[in-house]
Order: C-alpha cells, then sequence, then structure tokens
C-alpha cells in the first residue's frame, strides 16, 4: 500500500489530459492531481487569502512559518514523540487547561509564536512506512521546505533530485546555516554563530562595549524573509514554465545582504568601518535614545530643520545658531559635547512628558518601550497586531497577528499553533485515502503518532 503511484503525473499534452512517469515534452505544463489547487480554487477566496489551494509540506524545525497566514495549506512534519524542537524550549508555556497529561508542562511560547495556522503530522521518516508516506505527499504539494544540513535528506530519498522525479512542479526550499556551496556548507549554522562570522555582533552594542547580539534572532528571521520571497518568486514562474526549482537560502548569505549600507561603505572606501555605536548613528547626529527623568527616549534631528525643531522643544533655540552645530557634519565632529547637552536637558522630565512637548512638531521621536508596553501599545492594539485566539488544549491564547494590511487580502490567524500530531490521521485519510486501519497499523509501527 506505501507505493501508490509515486511518480505518476498528470500532463497536458496537444492531445489533452495524459498519465506519465516523466516529462514528455519540454513545453509540457504539469497538472498535479490535488483536490484542490489555485485553479479550483473560488476567486472569492483566493482574493481574501492569495495562497489558498497551494499546499506546503513543512520539514523545517524551529523557527519557519509565513505563508500559512496567506491562505497555503501547511503540513508540519514533526517527530512523533519529541516533536518541533521548539516545544521544549520553555518556560514560559502555556498551561494546558483539559486536564490531560503529556510530556510537556505546555505549550511553549517560542513554538506557538511561529506555527499558527499549520497542520502537524506526527511521523518517522527514519522507516521505509514515513519515507513512502511523505513521497506520496510530494506528489500533493507545491512546496517543500526544510532546514536539515546539506545533503543530510539524500539518504532518506528526500533529497531535491528524487523528489523533482516524483514531482518536477515541485518547489524545493533548503533553508541552511552557510548554504549549499562553499567552504563552511556543512557547518551547522545558528543565528548568534551567523551574527558574529557575518558582520552583525561587530557593529552591535554600546561605543565601548564588547560585541552584543541582537535582541530577537534576526538573521533566523530576515532568512525566513528571503526564502518565503524566493518561493513566491518561484511559483510565479511556475505559472509559465510547469517547473519547480530549488531555493538554496542561507543564514549566512542573508545576513551579508542585511548589512546593506554598513557593507556598501566598506566596498566603496575599502576602509575598516566605524564599529559599534550603540542606538546612536555613524553619520548622523543627534539621532539616537538618550536617558530621560525615568527612563529612555529616541529622538531625530536627523536634518537640520528637525534639529532646530529639537532646539526650540527643549528649550535651547541658541543652539541652532551655534558654531559647532550649524551643519549636520559639524553636529558629527561635535558629537560627545552635542549629545551630553541634549541628555542633560532630556534628563529634566520624565518620558511622558517629553513626549507631550514633542507631539505634533514633525520631529522623529519615541519612548523606548519594553515588550509589555509594545503588546499593550494603543496603537498596536488599534492596528490589531495581537490577536487571541483559542487554543483546543490550552484555552484562550494570544499571539502577534500577521504585519501587513492589504486593500482586497486578508491574512489572518484561522487555526491555532497545532498539537503534535493533531492532523495526521486528517491527512492521511484525506490526502492519501488511507483507511483507519492502515493509520492504526502505522502508528503500533511508530511510524506515525
Amino acid at each position: 500500500m506505501f507505493s501508490r503511484t509515486y511518480t505518476r503525473l498528470a500532463v497536458q499534452s496537444g492531445k489533452g489530459w495524459t498519465l506519465a512517469h516523466r516529462f514528455p515534452t519540454a513545453n509540457c505544463r504539469i497538472w498535479k492531481r490535488r483536490n484542490a489547487t489555485a485553479s479550483t480554487v473560488d476567486k472569492k477566496v483566493i482574493e481574501k487569502l492569495p495562497l489558498a489551494g497551494i499546499r506546503v509540506l513543512d520539514m523545517t524545525r524551529v523557527l519557519a512559518g509565513i505563508l500559512a497566514d496567506l491562505g497555503a495549506e501547511v503540513i508540519k512534519i514533526e517527530h512523533p514523540t519529541r516533536g518541533d524542537d521548539t516545544r521544549s524550549w520553555g518556560p514560559p508555556d502555556a498551561p494546558y487547561t483539559d486536564g490531560v497529561e503529556r510530556q510537556f508542562p505546555g505549550e511553549s511560547a517560542y513554538y506557538l509564536s511561529v506555527n499558527r495556522n499549520k497542520k502537524s503530522l506526527g511521523l518517522s521518516f527514519n522507516n521505509p512506512s514515513g519515507i513512502s508516506i511523505l513521497h506520496s505527499l510530494v506528489q500533493k504539494c507545491d512546496i517543500l521546505v526544510e532546514n536539515y544540513l546539506p545533503g543530510s535528506l539524500a539518504k532518506y530519498k528526500l533529497d531535491y533530485e528524487t523528489l523533482s522525479q516524483i514531482n518536477p512542479s515541485l518547489i524545493y526550499a533548503s533553508v541552511t546555516g552557510y548554504g549549499q556551496t562553499g567552504p563552511f556548507s556543512n557547518r551547522a549554522g545558528y543565528d548568534v554563530m551567523v551574527e558574529a562570522e557575518m558582520g552583525l555582533m561587530h557593529i552591535t552594542g554600546e561605543r565601548d562595549g564588547p560585541p552584543v547580539k541582537v535582541g530577537v534572532a534576526v538573521t533566523d528571521i530576515s532568512t525566513g524573509m528571503y526564502t518565503a520571497i524566493g518561493v513566491l518568486a518561484a511559483l510565479y514562474a511556475r505559472r509559465e514554465t510547469g517547473l519547480g526549482q530549488w531555493i538554496d537560502a542561507s543564514l549566512s548569505d542573508c545576513q551579508v545582504a542585511g548589512l546593506a549600507n554598513i557593507a556598501s561603505s566598506a566596498l566603496i572606501s575599502g576602509k575598516k568601518d566605524s564599529g559599534r555605536w550603540g542606538t546612536a548613528h555613524a553619520s548622523v547626529v543627534p539621532y539616537r535614545a538618550y536617558k530621560t527623568k525615568d527612563t529612555n527616549i529616541a529622538v531625530g534631528g536627523c536634518n537640520d530643520k528637525l534639529y532646530g525643531i529639537l532646539c526650540d522643544k527643549i528649550g535651547k533655540p541658541e543652539w541652532k545658531t551655534d558654531a559647532r552645530f550649524v551643519t549636520n557634519a559639524l553636529r558629527v565632529k561635535n558629537r560627545d559635547t552635542l549629545d551630553r547637552i541634549i541628555e542633560d536637558e532630556l534628563k529634566t522630565k520624565t518620558t511622558k512628558e517629553w513626549l507631550d512637548v514633542f507631539e505634533g512638531s514633525g520631529m522623529p521621536y519615541a519612548a523606548v518601550n519594553d515588550i509589555q508596553g509594545t503588546i499593550n501599545h494603543e496603537h498596536v492594539l488599534a492596528r490589531n497586531m495581537i490577536e487571541e485566539v483559542n487554543h483546543p488544549s490550552c484555552g484562550p491564547i494570544k499571539l502577534v497577528n500577521h504585519p501587513v494590511k492589504y486593500s482586497r487580502a486578508e491574512p489572518k490567524i484561522r487555526t491555532p499553533p497545532p498539537m503534535l500530531g493533531e492532523h495526521t490521521s486528517e491527512v492521511l485519510r484525506e490526502l492519501l485515502d488511507f483507511s483507519e486501519d492502515d493509520i492504526q497499523d502505522l502508528k503500533s509501527q511508530k511510524a506515525i503518532a
């Protein structure tokens, strides 16, 4: 039962739809035999959820997620007993409220942050049954995303070369630390290590302090974003060619790209970078966070006009014509003096008092908020960035919402992050036509959960 037509594809030729084991001609257009494709999904659904009808096989561990918010059906493959690594990355955990005792004290906040709108299939591909199931699922999917070390999936016949023979229209995205080629390709890549090696840690931290990492896994996140862009580009190209492709996305490459103007400055000048600047800017002054009477506030007098507004608002209009500060170049030259006297003035009032003073001035300014201040911020709430959903085992939980607003599309949290193996039976039954006896047999073999 596990060898169900792995390589059978429906191929459209000039004579209509036929079944074939491989491409008959280069200009044929593949039509995968699936229950739901973008072409058969109602246009009104597509308008609200642009990726409705697209199916993703998610074989990533740790951080991954975005396409599901836009309507794609994402089937998350997890180890049948341990699940995704981040399930154990608590505390904090959302405690279970259904009275069922499990291996973890609850669903970890880390796991909950990136797995909404997915289905969980508990499956071990360390055996022939699991591999057969995945091969069958590949025929039903548009996209596969994985983040294993280069070459490690080949021994399970889950590499791109094998799966592209099963489904030539498959878009296969590999996310690794250092990419599929190069001298470091076999090195495990974690966000902190790549931040360190690819320059970000060196430019982060106080001017005279040690290098520090960014407060969130920003390299992981940016790589996920670049990967999503690559997947969407490949989907767009496939509309014309019918062919999928292999996307090689690495933390190292994405972090180098993320150096932006800092890398460009080093390339153009050929000189050593200027190092860490804390909250300040290397070439614009004043543009940083300062202490107030109680906390901190960020202000941006980043051109002559805005600098003048800052001077007026803090009651020092004479600084506008001070020979040391009349141009940005002079303000950069006399940075230490200007920063000191600005902070001396800002320390005379609380952050809230300064926010009221700066309101409506046209100058950029902001309180330096902690995370509770952020997730309870009136603007964040008004923009619907926090949404409460009902988790079947944990009750009501709050999650960060999809950030992009569209005039037609409505990406949203449709389902909470799944429990381990929550959808195993559903996926096998509805996509692969497995019977209940088949499913129970696989469970007894510990191939699925």
